[in-house]
């Protein structure tokens, strides 16, 4: 995907840490500070339009809240377990949505952002794939998306399936056989209804410290298994190896999960837990290893990389980088593309 080595820099949701995510400037800003790819996580409309938001629930991220004709849209739902109130994507149609505009989500402490609140609308897929066009070209080489698929359980019980919407859009757009093209989603299901539909380009699986897939829970309820059983050595190897609609091609994990300080064990009921090098297993059961989210500020920071007593000041983030960047692994997402560039050459 570039031409120096691993591991790639994707700018997450844009250069999301200078402004609102999601919005034309913070990816093209991603992009001229150096980011191999960018990383939109996809909803959709009432009317099937995928677009470019952190959540399906847009009170945080846009000024909904400000235009009254749209208050009686204001509900509360539940959505992958949790109960919310709101504003949803899905209860607008595209035409609506666009007159919106982005506000940034992490406000309190990301003050330099959120002073570009206001000024531009929400994007849909269909944006994006021209803006990385045209940013490949200025750059004359191939740049990247890797696409989140959000809560894909949940649209399909509402009738708008993501799989359907996003193979539509990639087949239009001209990006369906892209090499730069990457898939992924907390819920694996959807990754492999994808392929079913044809889609043959990599597919990753996101995975947390804790908790279930919702994909899982809806078809399993209480038992369903936990990420962490997809994260021991044997999970990992069956995440590789499984037939080919269920296999992943790599996984995608919080940043604490490569910090030396964290070990996984080998099984939550296993009398003697076996720590292992996360990155070194999922290599050696072929798969790629992503994580997510660089940030600098001391309120996204372990304790023993801040510094002072603002939330929103900076700490040691540069440590912190390099110490996720020696695990070895392929890909990370950055809010500030720049300083992960930067650590990433220094190395």
């Amino acid at each position: 995907m570039r031409a120096h080595t691993a591991p790639l820099v994707i700018g997450h949701r844009g250069a999301s840490g200078y402004r609102p995510e999601h919005t034309r400037a913070a990816y093209e800003l991603a992009f001229a500070l150096g980011a191999d790819a960018v990383e939109p996580d996809l909803v959709a409309t009432k009317d099937g339009v995928l677009v470019l938001r952190h959540e399906n629930e847009i009170s945080g991220t846009t000024d909904v809240a400000t235009h009254p004709e749209f208050a009686d849209r204001r509900t509360t739902k539940e959505i992958d377990g949790a109960r919310l109130t709101g504003w949803f994507t899905e209860d607008f149609t595209w035409a609506e949505l666009a007159t919106l505009r982005a506000r940034e989500r992490l406000a309190g402490v990301r003050q330099a952002s959120s002073t570009f609140d206001g000024r531009y609308p929400i994007l849909r897929m269909r944006d994006l794939f021209d803006i990385v066009d045209r940013a490949s070209q200025d750059v004359a080489r191939l740049l990247g998306i890797v696409a989140e698929l959000k809560h894909a359980t949940y649209f399909e019980s509402i009738g708008l399936p993501l799989d359907e919407l996003f193979s539509a859009e990639l087949a239009e757009a001209g990006w369906a056989d892209n090499p730069e093209l990457v898939v992924e989603s907390f819920e694996k299901t959807v990754l492999g209804q994808l392929y079913r539909r044809g889609h043959r380009g990599r597919r990753v699986y996101l995975l947390e410290a804790a908790g279930a897939p919702a994909d899982r829970v809806a078809a399993l309820g209480s038992a369903a298994p936990a990420y962490s059983d997809d994260l021991t050595a044997m999970g990992l190897y069956a995440l590789a190896s499984a037939a080919p609609a269920d296999r992943v091609d790599g996984i995608s994990v919080e940043t604490s999960l490569l910090l030396p300080t964290k070990r996984v064990p080998a099984a939550p009921d296993d009398d003697e837990a076996l720590a292992f090098d996360l990155v070194d297993s999922a290599h050696s059961a072929g798969l790629g290893v992503y994580c997510w989210t660089l940030r600098p500020e001391n309120a996204f920071l372990p304790p023993e990389f801040r510094v002072g007593e603002l939330t929103s000041a900076w700490g040691d983030w540069a440590e912190m980088y390099s110490a996720v960047l020696r695990s070895g692994v392929d890909g990370v997402f950055a809010d500030h593309p720049d300083l992960a560039v930067a650590v990433r050459d220094g190395h």
